[in-house]
């Protein structure tokens, strides 16, 4: 008999392991964070746009990179016998000359936003910042050109630069000045079309540093007054460097702005005549009577490498300092 309850007695621990092994179980089940409906949710949210990126993003971006190796223009089968290997490449930096051309224009396109229009921007959002009268007005006044497309902006100024009925050359009529060929004078359109450029710039400038000051916390200014400090002092040397992320975001955003400048110049004059700029070059090649797909994918990948060294430096500053 005793012997035969010694027997049980590991059955019992058994069924007991076991049978508190399948509760957990279900436990682990019926307590899950998420349900069949909500991971079939999460999947569309994810899986939808990451097919969008591919498709519309990555895509193009890996097509272009292979066709830069070729010469293909577009109505023939690509095969092997157009295959140039870097063939594309070596004509950009050998023998075309618009070329250099639209890489010295985008830097100084660069160099005008980072230096003039940028510095103004952020002139104008401190001035707001400090509560003046009729803040909102000139906010909205300041602002108002960044809510028009590029494309709009083009137009407006176009009407502008007009010999005939633009309101700068009617200025200069009255003044008994004679009229100035902005946007067909190959010395003059490009600088033309910067003061356009500028002019949607300085206002997005604003509206992102000011909302970065508007974050700053207000001790640091007080004890700064208290310390004898002015109001230019206490931004030189106190918000400037609270700022160092939203300064890092301005200036990843200008030299962004200045590398994809195209929508202005293309409805100017199509990129040329004093206005060629990469990508400009990349449409006139691509979308043209000759169809050089191949030649001006080239240019479309130098201009996605230059434009990758800003944004990988922007991203690992970041990621560093989340890790911090």
């Amino acid at each position: 008999m005793t012997q035969a309850r010694e027997d049980t007695a590991p059955d019992r621990a058994g069924l007991t392991a076991g049978s508190s092994g399948a509760v957990a179980s279900r436990r682990r089940r019926r307590y899950s964070v998420l349900t069949s409906r909500d991971k079939l949710i999460l999947a569309l949210m994810v899986g939808i746009p990451l097919i969008f990126d591919l498709i519309f993003i990555w895509g193009p971006t890996i097509a272009s990179v292979v066709l830069s190796f070729t010469q293909w223009n577009g109505v023939h089968p690509l095969d092997g016998s157009q295959w140039v290997g870097l063939g594309n490449y070596e004509k950009l930096w050998s023998s075309y000359a618009p070329f250099w051309e639209g890489v010295k224009h985008n830097v100084l396109w660069f160099l005008v936003l980072m230096l003039i229009a940028t510095p103004l921007g952020m002139f104008f959002a401190i001035l707001l910042d400090r509560e003046m009268r009729g803040t909102r007005i000139y906010q909205t006044i300041f602002y108002m050109p960044v809510v028009l497309s590029l494309a709009v902006v083009g137009l407006i100024w176009e009407f502008q630069y007009s010999q005939d009925n633009g309101l700068i050359d009617s200025v200069f009529r009255s003044l008994h000045i004679g009229n100035v060929d902005w946007l067909g004078d190959p010395n003059v359109n490009l600088w033309a079309t910067l003061v356009a450029a500028s002019w949607r710039h300085v206002g997005y400038i604003m509206v992102l540093y000011l909302a970065g000051l508007k974050s700053v916390d207000p001790s640091l200014r007080e004890a700064a007054a208290i310390d004898g400090a002015s109001g230019t002092q206490t931004y030189l040397h106190v918000v400037f460097w609270v700022m160092m992320p939203i300064n890092i975001v301005i200036a990843v955003v200008t030299t962004i702005e200045s590398l994809r400048a195209f929508d202005i110049a293309y409805i100017i004059n199509h990129g040329k005549n004093g206005l060629e700029l990469l990508s400009t070059l990349i449409t006139n090649n691509s979308i043209s009577e000759a169809n050089f797909i191949g030649f001006g994918s080239a240019i479309a990948v130098v201009l996605l490498v230059v434009s990758l060294v800003p944004i990988v430096t922007f991203l690992t500053r970041m990621m560093r300092e989340e890790k911090q």
